[in-house]
């Protein structure tokens, strides 16, 4: 999706906001991986990326982790990354930053103009 057009004809909510954080995040993605998956167990992981048959990241997009979300974003990506086997994953946000560790995995929330320089 080209989001200078979806921004110049769409309505500004928060919720479309997240959704075009989380389409920003997909194509930053895409430049670098040609698989991108999607992780759904008991939670939910929103991009797993592959390159030659190995995982490379799992990543969250998240416009703003706040309390009523911090548990869902965090246990699906820490889902993801243990049934997947890898150390690091991230959650991509607006502009919130913190690492968190976990059964020697950790997560990484990051600010999107940082994630997008990766």
């Amino acid at each position: 999706m080209d989001l200078g057009i979806y921004t110049e004809n769409a309505v500004s909510t928060s919720e479309n906001m997240g959704k075009r954080l989380e389409n920003l995040v997909f194509l930053h993605l895409r430049r670098k991986y040609r698989q991108i998956f999607y992780y759904k167990g008991h939670g939910e992981c929103d991009f797993v990326t592959m390159e030659k048959n190995r995982v490379k990241e799992a990543v969250q997009a998240c416009l703003t982790i706040d309390d009523e979300n911090f548990e869902r974003e965090y246990n699906g990506l820490l889902e993801a990354m243990g049934h997947l086997d890898i150390k690091e994953g991230s959650i991509v946000t607006l502009n919130q930053s913190d690492t968190f560790e976990k059964e020697g995995m950790t997560i990484k929330m990051i600010p999107a103009h940082l994630f997008l320089r990766e």
